[in-house]
């Protein structure tokens, strides 16, 4: 192939960067072009000859004109996704162009170290014990893959089973415990590691959506010392509920149950002094896992897993070949998580957190939330609206009842479901809906750190027009 220098490409890239990240102010959140449009767009006949490169990055901006969510923007609530920090999103781009395979301190040594720090100053941030082991992954499923495997290592080894040499085949079952409200990524994690879904027990919560203790101490009890896993968490997906952990875990370790916390976004609340009490307790587990590209805003994809104990978490990942150049003194990222080759994704997060610094990771959560009330409270004020939940943290739900006379549940649903259909359809904000105790909401997430107020302001207004138009 003909050696090009990249530079014409890159600046052209750079150029439609720019330009997309500036258009998210005023253009449309939701996407404009349907999946047949996108369709027609994008698949285009097999080349017989190449194309500029050039050329591509030009009509590759083009054909998805329409179909890109502008969930980098500050008026997109749907679900919990965060932006990119613009040092984050920098070092995105300088990451992708070092190339460098971040597996091993030899192939990567400067990345290999820039995650040695970021593991040092998450652990710090989050104030989970210093002593824990960590790894950065694709995202919180699969560090909730990395932390249960671990689990599932030390559980089994406790009741002299060996799973790394001997598998599944024959060993002693594991039960699973977990707080109800559990995110559906836990279950497909445990059929991943070859539990199946149905070692999984949900436990009774209260109220606020937290797993009773009673529930928990008598399911433990019903286990008979079978191995043991039980999963609590860190802000629930719909309402940000948090589990009381300074009560839960020490009747689980009482039983001899490993902890596991999904922290997915509620974890960086240790961030700030005006929630971390919503966590007190929680350093007393054996792992937890939550996100960057959530609450810390890097960009896609940041997970990240931290493991009390490191010999499982070590033992479930580890392994080696002739071929490799291992260190004895420098930290080998593959050791850690499951992942062979892999790009540096430490870069990101090394740049976000030094832009942000302690104040600014604690601002950035308290603003989400102080925004996400807003939100909800000019929301639920406008007539034909009901606040279902008021933002603990940065989730909120609402409903839309049907005015009609003699409307039942079902209709309220249908109606809540149509006003989303119809904010989203305005273009000027996105959100999400979901079913909460057999009741079809409105979800408000606030995650992202270009969210102000004239954004609130903004969707509040969209909402009220919607709902004119429906009377």
């Amino acid at each position: 192939m003909e050696t090009r220098t990249p530079q014409a490409v890159l600046e052209s890239a750079c150029h439609h960067a720019v330009q997309y990240l500036l258009s998210l102010d005023q253009g449309p959140v939701g996407a404009t072009r349907t999946l047949a449009q996108l369709r027609d767009q994008l698949a285009r006949p097999l080349a017989d000859q190449g194309v500029a490169p050039e050329r591509v990055i030009d009509e590759l901006v083009a054909d998805v004109e329409g179909g890109l969510l502008g969930c980098a923007g500050g008026r997109f609530f749907a679900w919990v996704i965060g932006g990119a920090l613009p040092s984050a999103l920098a070092a995105d781009w300088l990451t992708s162009a070092w190339d460098q395979n971040a597996a091993l301190y030899a192939c990567a040594p400067a990345e290999a170290v820039i995650e040695e720090v970021c593991g040092v100053w998450l652990k710090d941030l989050l104030g989970l014990p210093a002593s824990s082991s960590f790894a950065l992954t694709t995202g919180c499923q699969m560090a909730h893959f990395t932390c249960l495997a671990a689990a599932r290592n030390a559980v089994l080894a406790r009741a002299g089973w060996d799973v790394e040499r001997r598998g599944l085949a024959g060993a002693p079952a594991i039960q699973v415990l977990s707080n109800s409200q559990r995110h559906g990524s836990i279950e497909r994690v445990l059929r991943f590691l070859g539990l199946g879904s149905d070692c999984v027990r949900d436990l009774a919560v209260d109220g606020q959506g937290r797993l009773e203790p009673a529930a928990l101490a008598q399911a433990l009890r019903e286990a008979q010392g079978r191995p043991a896993i039980v999963l609590l968490c860190a802000g629930d997906i719909n309402i940000g509920a948090y589990d009381r952990f300074a009560e839960l875990i020490p009747i689980a370790r009482a039983h001899g149950a490993w902890v596991h916390v999904d922290g997915a976004f509620g974890l960086w609340a240790n961030a700030s002094p005006a929630y971390r009490h919503l966590l007190e307790g929680v350093a007393q587990a054996d792992s937890w896992a939550t996100d960057g590209h959530k609450w810390l805003n890097v960009p896609y994809d940041s997970g990240y897993a931290f493991v009390a104990d490191p010999a499982p978490h070590r033992a479930s990942m580890s392994m080696r070949a002739s071929y490799l150049v291992q260190s004895e003194e420098a930290r080998d990222p593959f050791d850690w998580n499951p992942e062979w080759s892999r790009r540096g994704r430490g870069v990101a997060t090394y740049c976000a957190i030094r832009e942000l610094g302690r104040p600014g990771v604690a601002a950035l959560v308290e603003r989400c939330c102080g925004h996400a009330r807003a939100l909800v409270a000019g929301i639920g004020a406008l007539d034909g609206a009901e606040i279902l939940w008021e933002p603990v943290i940065n989730q909120g739900l609402l409903r839309f009842p049907d005015p009609t006379p003699g409307a039942g549940p079902a209709d309220h649903d249908a109606r809540t479901d149509r006003v989303i259909t119809g904010i989203n359809a305005t273009g000027k904000a996105f959100v999400g809906g979901t079913t909460w105790r057999g009741r079809r909401c409105m979800r408000i997430s606030v995650c992202n750190w270009r969210t102000g107020a004239a954004d609130v302001a903004t969707t509040v207004a969209a909402v009220e027009e919607v709902l004119a138009g429906l009377r």
